[in-house]
Parts: structure tokens; sequence; C-alpha cells
């Protein structure tokens, strides 16, 4: 009976023994892990996959807007030169009509009209004409280029547009040319 004891003990022992709790944990723990790392090493490729799909649609993207800006700048200028087309219209008028009567006054008439069309076609597209004759010089719109001795005007005030400048939604598309008066120097005799 007491070898049975004994084996009892020997058994609930070995059943206990924490060498055996060590062997189970660490093999619950190693598949643990490795179940782990597969789930890590899926998202991980899921995720390698999502960076490349979104970075092939920032590649499209960037090639998309960059067609898009190039057609743009193709055709940028379509509605000013599709106005344009009535101002050459009316100048082939005024060509033709010549050809046929030689009167002067029809030509002129003609290229009354072409003006006209062009200043039309300058107030659709907010450009204006830049304010030079008999206003004080001002740089940034007037290009000077030469000066006129007269007492008629103050100084540096502009006598004559020699050509117009023109302004393009408040910003100088092309400064007026003009002379600008300087005061008559009066010879002092002593």
């Amino acid at each position: 009976m007491a070898k049975e004891k004994k084996q009892k003990d020997n058994t609930s022992t070995k059943k206990d023994s924490p060498k055996k709790k060590v062997k189970k944990t660490k093999t619950k723990v190693t598949s643990e892990k490795k179940e782990s790392t597969k789930e890590l090493t899926e998202q991980l490729a899921s995720e390698k996959d999502r960076v490349l799909r979104l970075s092939a649609e920032f590649e499209n993207y960037k090639k998309r807007k960059e067609r898009e800006s190039d057609e743009f700048k193709k055709f940028a200028n379509e509605a000013i030169f599709r106005q344009l087309l009535t101002v050459v219209d009316n100048l082939e008028r005024a060509i033709s009509s010549t050809k046929d009567d030689s009167s002067e006054d029809s030509l002129l008439e003609g290229v009354k009209l072409t003006y006209k069309e062009m200043i039309k076609l300058f107030e659709t597209f907010n450009v204006k004409p830049v304010e030079a004759d008999n206003q004080p010089f001002d740089p940034n719109f007037h290009q000077a280029v030469t000066q006129e001795e007269t007492d008629d005007l103050p100084e540096n005030t502009v006598s004559k547009v020699l050509q117009k400048g023109y302004l393009l939604n408040n910003r100088l598309l092309r400064p007026a040319m003009v002379i600008v008066s300087k005061k008559i120097k009066k010879n002092q005799r002593n």
C-alpha cells in the first residue's frame, strides 16, 4: 500500500510538475506568436498593396492634371480669337469694297467699323486704355519718349500721346508712349 501511495504521489507530482507547465505554455505562446506574426504579415501585405494602389492613382491624377493643363494652355485664348475673326471679316470687307469702288470714303468707313469692333472686343475682355493725355506723368503707366518745352502745361505733364497704353483687368498690358512737358528755360542777362 505504501508503494501504491508513493506511485500516486509520483503521478500527482508528475501532473503538476512545473517543467510540464512551462512546456505547455511555451508551445501555446509559440503558436500564438506564429498566428500574430501571420496576421501582421497579412496586414503588412494589404497595406503595401493599398499604398501601391494609392501611389498609382496619384500618378494617374498628376498625368491627367498635366494633360488638362496643356489642353487649357492650348485653347485659353480661343474666345478672344473667335471674336477677332469678326474684326478680320470687317477688314476683308473694307479691302474688297475698295476694289469695287475706288472711293476712299468706303475704305475709311470700313476701317472705322473695324476699329469700333476692336474697341467692343477690348471692353468684353476688360481691356481699357490708359488715361494719359494732359495727365501728370506716372512711370507706372507711361513711358516717356522725350520732353517738350512748353508753358501751356505744368511741368511733368503728358503733353502728347504717341501710342496708347492699355490695362487688362487693371494690370498694365502696355504702357502709353508719351511726350512729357517741361518748363521753358528763360535766359537771364546781367
